[in-house]
């Protein structure tokens, strides 16, 4: 595998970001027990904020104020996951109500 190969499989799939937080999606192609393969999927989140000389800078530590603004973010990651198709390893039955 070449360094550009190895580059666009590092970058992220997408971001969601509500104010100063920031949660990206991370997705890998990974291979089952009989060798069947699907998508697995990462997450992290951070905060952006300007340090005291100004420069932007990211933390994984949270507000209070930013913890809605996280959980939003984190709805519409998990959303987007469910519609890609994510991992199935360890997921709860649907369950049709009528």
């Amino acid at each position: 595998m070449n360094n550009r190969t190895n580059q666009v499989a590092n970058l992220p799939a997408k971001h969601f970001k509500f104010g100063a937080v920031r949660v990206t999606l991370w997705k890998d192609e990974r291979k089952g027990p009989s060798g069947q393969s699907f998508d697995s999927w990462s997450v992290t989140m951070d905060r952006a904020y300007k340090d005291a000389k100004g420069a932007w800078q990211n933390t994984g530590s949270l507000r209070e104020n930013d913890i809605p603004k996280a959980v939003a973010a984190l709805e519409k990651a998990y959303a987007h996951i469910m519609e890609k198709g994510g991992d199935d390893e360890g997921s709860v039955p649907e369950e049709t109500v009528r």
